[in-house]
C-alpha cells in the first residue's frame, strides 16, 4: 500500500518517462488543445515584448512607451528616424527569416524523423556559400543585391543534388539516405567555398562579414526580394503537414492512409530550399533557429505538425528578433553580427539536449 501511494503521488510524465511534447500528445482532447491555446497565447506575449525590445534598444535607447507612440506618430525626432529608418526595417527583416528558419527546420526534422536535424544538413548553407564566393569572385561586385540571387540559386542547387544523390539506385529514398547525401554534398561545398576565399583577398573580405550573419543595412529591397519565396515555403510547410503527420507513423502506414510518399519529400524539400535558401541569401547562415525552435514548439505543443509549424513561426520570430537585440547592446556604440549570438544562445542548449537522457523520437 505504501508503494501504491508513493506512486499515486509521482506525476504521471515522471513515471513514464516522457517529455513535455509527447504528455501534451496523450492529454485527452480538451485538456491538450487548452494546453496549446495557453502556449500559442504565452508565445505571442514574448514575441510581442520582443519586438517592441527590438524597437527600442540599440546604440541609442528609445523608451518603450515613445517607441510605440513615435511607431504610429513619427514626429521627424532623430529618435523617430532612428525608429524608422533603421530599426523598424531591421525588425521587420528578422521576423520574415525568423518565421523561415523556424519552420525549415521543423521541416527537416520531420523529413528525417531526428529531432537533431538542421536545415543545414541539406547543404543550403554550404550551396548558398559557395555560390557567393563564387559571383564575388567572378563578378568582382560585392554588394548583398548582387549575391542574394547567386545564394538562393546556389542553396536551391544543392538540395537538388542532394536529393538525386539520396535517390540514387534502386533503393527508395530514406531520411537516412537523404541525412547521408546532405553531409556528404555539404563537406564537399565547404572544402570548395574554402579553397576559393583563401586564394581570393577580395572574395575573403566580403564573404568573412557574410557567412556571420547580420541583419545590419538589410533594407526593404531586400526584405521584398525574398518575401515571396518565403511566403510560399509557408503555405506549402502548412498544406504538408497533415501528409508528414501520417509519415511520423511510418512509411508504410502512411501509404495506407494515402500519402505519396515521394511527393511529400520532394516538396519537403522544396519548402525547406525555399525557406532557408531565401532566409540564408537574406542574411547569410545563422546556426541554431533551426534546431532548438522545434524542439521548444514540439515541446510546447505536441508532435502535431499543424501546431508546431505555427508555434515555429512565432518562436523563430523571437529567437531571433531577442538574438539581434543583444547584438545591438552587448558591446555598444558597436555591435556583433546577430548569427554569432544566436550561436552563443544555441550552443548551450544544444549541449543540454544532447546530454538528456532521453531524447523523444519523431
Amino acid at each position: 500500500m505504501r508503494i501504491v501511494r508513493k506512486l499515486a503521488r509521482e506525476p504521471f510524465r515522471a513515471r513514464m518517462n516522457v517529455s513535455p511534447g509527447e504528455a501534451v500528445s496523450s492529454a485527452p482532447p480538451f485538456k491538450r488543445n487548452r494546453l496549446r491555446w495557453f502556449s500559442l497565447i504565452g508565445v505571442c506575449v514574448v514575441l510581442l515584448s520582443a519586438v517592441l525590445f527590438s524597437l527600442s534598444f540599440g546604440s541609442k535607447d528609445i523608451a518603450l512607451g515613445q517607441a510605440w507612440v513615435l511607431l504610429f506618430f513619427p514626429d521627424g525626432s532623430v529618435a523617430s528616424t532612428v525608429l524608422h529608418e533603421l530599426r523598424v526595417p531591421r525588425t521587420h527583416m528578422a521576423l520574415v527569416v525568423g518565421s523561415a528558419l523556424g519552420v525549415a527546420g521543423a521541416l527537416m526534422q520531420s523529413l528525417t524523423r531526428n529531432p537533431l536535424a538542421d536545415p543545414g544538413i541539406l547543404g543550403i548553407n554550404a550551396g548558398a556559400s559557395l555560390a557567393v564566393v563564387l559571383s564575388v569572385a567572378l563578378t568582382g561586385m560585392g554588394s548583398i543585391r548582387i549575391y542574394l540571387w547567386f545564394a538562393f540559386l546556389g542553396a536551391a542547387l544543392a538540395s537538388v543534388g542532394v536529393y538525386l544523390l539520396g535517390a540514387a539506385g534502386r533503393q527508395q529514398v530514406t531520411p537516412t539516405r537523404l541525412a547521408l547525401a546532405g553531409v556528404a554534398i555539404s563537406a564537399a561545398l565547404s572544402a570548395l567555398t574554402e579553397a576559393v576565399v583563401l586564394a581570393n583577398q577580395v572574395v575573403f573580405n566580403e564573404f568573412r562579414l557574410w557567412v556571420a550573419g547580420s541583419l545590419e543595412g538589410r533594407s526593404y529591397d531586400i526584405l521584398l526580394t525574398v518575401l515571396p519565396f518565403i511566403a510560399l515555403g509557408l503555405l506549402l510547410a502548412l498544406a504538408l503537414a497533415p501528409a508528414l503527420n501520417a509519415l511520423a507513423l511510418g512509411v508504410e502506414k502512411g501509404r495506407s492512409l494515402g500519402v505519396n510518399v515521394r511527393r511529400t519529400q520532394v516538396l519537403t524539400i522544396t519548402a525547406v530550399t525555399l525557406l532557408c535558401g531565401a532566409a540564408t541569401a537574406a542574411m547569410g547562415p545563422v546556426g541554431f533557429v533551426g534546431l532548438a525552435v522545434p524542439f521548444l514548439a514540439r515541446g510546447l505543443v505536441g508532435s502535431d505538425q499543424r501546431w508546431v509549424f505555427v508555434l515555429s513561426v512565432l518562436l523563430g520570430m523571437a529567437w531571433l528578433l531577442y538574438a539581434d537585440v543583444i547584438a545591438r547592446v552587448i558591446v555598444r556604440p558597436e555591435e556583433i553580427q546577430v548569427g554569432i549570438v544566436a550561436a552563443l544562445i544555441g550552443a548551450p542548449f544544444f549541449v543540454a539536449l544532447v546530454r538528456r537522457r532521453k531524447i523523444p523520437a519523431l
